[in-house]
């Protein structure tokens, strides 16, 4: 199994431009939001359980599961965004067919759409999962990390996905000069 140095990077090489990482913060977690609203029906309640079981609960627990393995401080954290997604997608769940298939849909296409414009008309790269479909599960965990990096967190992470694929640039013309 690969790190998450070694994850992040593969990502990071498909998302140098930052107007097309700006994107990625708007369509990546209308997406997520999306598969927690779309998943969450049907759900199956039992007494015994303290949660309403669902295709959202399994995969964002796969998924939970799967970040801890990789980094447990950046697992928790996507732990805790992960609650916050299925408490909304149950929430939306819990109206009517209308309002529940026009949010989930609605945001899985807007978040769609944000993702297609950033790599057409910034990257001018194909996305990530096209080559490894496991950057379906990583475009997460790059916003959060891309949004702690902002903050300062761990620079020694930063800078080892910055020295294999460059740092981010603006725009194309600025990548031949980090070349």
């Amino acid at each position: 199994m690969r790190t998450l140095t070694q994850q992040l990077t593969q990502y990071a090489a498909y998302h140098r431009d930052r107007r097309n990482i700006a994107t990625h913060f708007i369509g990546i977690p209308l997406i997520v939001l999306a598969l927690a609203v779309l998943l969450s029906r049907p759900a199956l309640a039992n007494a015994m359980l303290p949660v309403t079981l669902s295709a959202a609960w399994l995969l964002f627990t796969a998924a939970t599961v799967y970040y801890l393995v990789l980094d447990v401080s950046l697992g928790v954290m996507m732990a805790c965004v992960s609650a916050l997604c299925l408490a909304f997608g149950e929430w939306i769940a819990a109206q009517s067919t209308l309002v529940w298939l026009a949010t989930g849909i609605g945001l899985f296409v807007v978040g769609w759409v944000f993702q297609f414009i950033g790599h057409v008309a910034y990257e001018h790269r194909k996305p990530a999962f096209v080559d490894d479909v496991i950057g379906l599960l990583i475009g997460p965990l790059f916003v959060l990390a891309e949004a702690l990096f902002g903050f300062g967190w761990r620079p020694e992470l930063r800078e080892a996905i910055d020295a294999q694929v460059g740092p981010t640039r603006i725009n194309a013309d600025q990548a031949a000069t980090h070349r």
